[in-house]
């Protein structure tokens, strides 16, 4: 029977012989869970009389929080940016998967693609909680097609648009709808951009710099009109200029309003970018770094020629190209590889190669009320690892979901 009949009939789960991540420190502690949130022990108690129904001995594992990818285009096979009759199927798919990779919640992100694929298959996904059946989804991620001809990487020419008759307008005739959408990838530069930023930010929308020529000026100000998150830093931008830092320079830039935090994303699986780039970011502005795979349909499988929207891809060793070219599009990394890359690379601390996957995430997306952290009252969305940053189980709401 439960123990603290008083409070709740949910049964309380002890996670002992564990390094726990909490205040950026990892604190050799025990971890509570009720009702799929963590707990406050001296209140259990004190207040409840209480005690564990339940014990997990993780076996000298670290507890961190659950992983967030906040840019992930699909894998497994599965293309998000394809217009099927079972989207909803194909991220479930993905979902499920990318549990072993420790992650608990993402962002299924769709690339530049013809109107017709938007109508299609945002309808079909909602945000949903995660659990056993897989990650939790927080809302699509649209990378596009409101970007920069001179840098659209892998994004096909044909279907750019501009905002040419209204600017919010172009963007709901192109999306159709913004229901389930939790980011949006823009260049600022675009005529019009700078309300259509405005716009997205009052709806709750994230927006996301990227794809893009924007000098210094152009970011700060799309960045004062609401826009807080750079699309996978250093790629698919201008480069870094002493005399106009373009994007890149938004890391240091005086010019951010007091209270903002600029976030960016990194691709850490050793091709996007080299080592010394990633260390520069993260020396620069430690606090804004947010990993993502950016992985791509071939994710977890052999190489050969897949596809990420309207392009087909080829993989080569652990580099996906547009077939053809030398153009890179996306990664066929998982977020556990990415972490691991980050620390090896930058030298960081475990605390913050972890961080970087799930508290950055959720402070960007505005959920870090709830997750990327172990506070007290937070969802129990866990990922146990040993010492090298190897995922050993992953934990969403208190229950385990996947274990090696």
């Amino acid at each position: 029977m439960p123990s603290n009949k008083s409070v709740s009939d949910a049964p309380i789960s002890q996670f002992i012989n564990c390094r726990i991540l909490r205040d950026h420190c990892l604190q050799r502690e025990d971890l509570w869970v009720r009702d799929g949130k963590i707990l406050d022990p001296e209140k259990l108690f004190f207040d409840e009389h209480g005690y564990a129904d339940k014990c997990v001995d993780c076996e000298g594992s670290i507890i961190a929080p659950g992983f967030i990818d906040v840019q992930i285009n699909g894998g497994y096979g599965i293309d998000f940016s394809q217009a099927c009759d079972d989207a909803g199927s194909g991220v479930s798919l993905v979902a499920k998967k990318i549990l072993e990779h420790g992650v608990t919640s993402f962002c299924p992100t769709l690339v530049t693609s013809p109107p017709h694929v938007y109508h299609k298959v945002l309808p079909q996904v909602k945000v949903h909680d995660g659990g056993a059946h897989g990650a939790g989804v927080l809302g699509f991620h649209l990378e596009g097609p409101f970007i920069s001809l001179e840098k659209k990487g892998a994004h096909p020419e044909q279907f750019l648009r501009t905002f040419s008759s209204g600017g919010f307008r172009d963007l709901m005739e192109t999306y159709g709808g913004l229901d389930s959408v939790a980011m949006v990838t823009l260049a600022p530069e675009l005529d019009g951009s700078q309300s259509v930023i405005r716009d997205l930010c009052q709806k709750g929308i994230t927006v996301s710099l990227g794809h893009s020529v924007a000098n210094m000026s152009q970011a700060e100000e799309a960045v004062q009109h609401g826009a807080s998150f750079i699309t996978h830093l250093f790629n698919a931008m201008l480069p870094f200029h002493h005399r106009d830092p373009g994007i890149v320079g938004l890391l240091t830039s005086d010019q951010v309003p007091a209270g903002r935090t600029v976030y960016y994303g990194m691709i850490a699986d050793g091709i996007h970018t080299n080592p010394a780039a990633l260390r520069i970011a993260h020396r620069a502005h430690p606090s804004g770094l947010v990993l993502v795979t950016d992985a791509i349909t071939a994710m977890g499988l052999p190489p050969g020629r897949h596809t990420l929207g309207q392009q087909v891809i080829e993989i080569q060793g652990l580099h996906a190209y547009v077939a053809g070219t030398k153009t890179l599009s996306g990664s066929i990394a998982t977020m556990d590889m990415c972490v691991r890359h980050f620390k090896h690379a930058s030298g960081c601390s475990v605390e913050e190669a972890l961080e970087a996957a799930s508290l950055h995430p959720a402070q960007l997306l505005g959920l870090s009320h709830r997750k990327g952290n172990l506070d007290f009252g937070s969802d129990a969305d866990l990922v146990l690892l040993d010492e090298t940053l190897n995922v050993k189980a992953t934990f969403i709401s208190g229950e385990e979901v996947w274990r090696k």
